[in-house]
Order: structure tokens, then C-alpha cells, then sequence
């Protein structure tokens, strides 16, 4: 039985909070099972999630995260903190590890705007439910080692979110040219990845009409530069 799993998820930090985005494939096997599926999900108002891993599962567990976020504010009358929120994330992914060693392993990003320490902040997990905070980026996924290269080489802790956001297209776009499990724009049939920023104003997902300029913008430029583009 072929299991669809999300691939490539990053998110960088950027003066304004954090950038986070996804491509859009899922594969089974060797096989493209799906080339829309979304990636990158808002936990509640001030944080977002994104996963890589068996899709199915991980959807299950964003909707549950989200549930129990809007639960616990509407008991406790206050959102929970973003640490409490990460705490929590990771206690669902270690109580996934029995479903995990037997190869439906859900590996989350999670990142948030701290509203007490007004900055973005952004954590990756490992399949124990391990919970590890990053300073300038996270990737998860199979193109994860690829992605976080062009992350590493560009990043720049004094960059706005206009910038993060053209480094994640850029990423993702790099990485689906040498892994395949992890789509890139598809000019075609319009389907982009999904790319959100989280800030003092929340969780505010980047209309496709601009993720498509961006990569038609990075794609002109790759030409002018003699870049392979294909």
C-alpha cells in the first residue's frame, strides 16, 4: 500500500516575524499522487504550522492542533504562549511515534510570532516528538538538505519579509530541480507553493497572484543570466 507523504517545508526568519512556505506535491512511492495538496497551515492566529511526512496523518494532526489551541483559549479566556504551543506540538508527534516506526512519521515545523518578545520565532522537531529551537531557518522534508543550502547562502538577519519571501521561492524552486518528490511552480496548470508570513498582524497567507510574479520574476532572471530555468 503506497503512502502519500509531503516533501519540502521551510521557514525563515525574517525582520517582521517568520516566512514559512511549502511546495505542493505529495508522492506515493515513485508515483505523483497529488499536486495540490497544501503544506503550510495557521495554528491559530499568531502561529502557523507546516508538515512533511505521511500526508495523511499530518493533516489529522494540524486539525487536532488547531482544535485544542482554539479550545484552551476559549477555556482559559488567553491564547496559549508560543513556547506552551510548541510544547504541545511536540507531545503529538512523540505520542505518533508508534505509528511513526512503522513508516507514517509526521515531522512538523512550527513557528510564531512571540507576542511578549515581539519576534519571530520558529522550531523543528525530530519523529521523537524532540522539540529544537532555530535562530535564522528550518527545513523539514525530503528536499530539506538542498533547500537549506540556498536558505543558508542567502539568509540575512537583517532581511525583511519581502526578501525572505523571494529566498523561499527561490529554495523551493532550486530544490524541485534536483529532488523530485518536491514539485516546483507549475506555469501550466497555475499551481504554486503556498507561502505565508506571521507577524504582529498574525498569520497572513501571500495570494498565489504574487508567489506567481515572484517566480515568473525569478525565472526571467535565471534567463538574463544564462541559468537553467528548466
Amino acid at each position: 500500500m503506497a503512502i502519500s507523504h509531503a516533501t519540502t517545508v521551510v521557514a525563515i526568519r525574517c525582520l517582521q516575524g517568520v516566512v514559512m512556505a511549502g511546495d505542493r506535491r505529495a508522492t506515493a512511492g515513485h508515483l505523483i499522487s497529488h499536486r495540490t495538496i497544501e503544506k503550510v497551515f495557521p495554528a491559530d492566529h499568531y502561529s502557523g504550522v507546516a508538515i512533511a511526512g505521511a500526508a495523511g496523518p499530518a493533516m489529522e494532526m494540524v486539525r487536532l492542533f488547531q482544535l485544542q489551541l482554539e479550545h484552551y483559549e476559549k477555556v482559559e479566556g488567553k491564547a496559549l504562549s508560543l513556547d506552551g504551543k510548541a510544547n504541545q506540538l511536540g507531545m503529538m508527534v512523540r505520542n505518533n511515534l508508534p505509528a511513526a516506526m512503522q513508516g507514517f512519521a509526521v515531522v512538523p515545523l512550527f513557528a510564531g510570532y512571540d507576542t511578549n518578545r515581539e519576534f519571530g520565532r520558529l522550531f523543528q522537531y525530530d519523529v521523537t516528538g524532540g522539540r529544537y529551537e532555530e535562530r535564522e531557518y528550518a527545513v523539514g522534508g525530503s528536499g530539506s538538505l538542498h533547500a537549506g543550502t540556498v536558505i543558508k547562502l542567502g539568509y540575512r538577519p537583517d532581511a525583511d519579509a519581502d526578501e525572505m519571501i523571494d529566498l523561499a521561492v527561490s529554495a523551493l524552486f532550486r530544490t524541485a530541480e534536483e529532488d523530485s518528490a518536491t514539485g516546483g511552480p507549475d506555469l501550466v496548470r497555475g499551481i504554486y507553493p503556498v507561502v505565508a508570513v506571521i507577524g504582529a498582524e498574525g498569520f497572513q497567507r501571500v495570494a498565489d497572484e504574487e508567489v506567481e510574479t515572484r517566480f515568473r520574476d525569478l525565472l526571467a532572471s535565471l534567463e538574463n543570466q544564462g541559468g537553467d530555468s528548466q
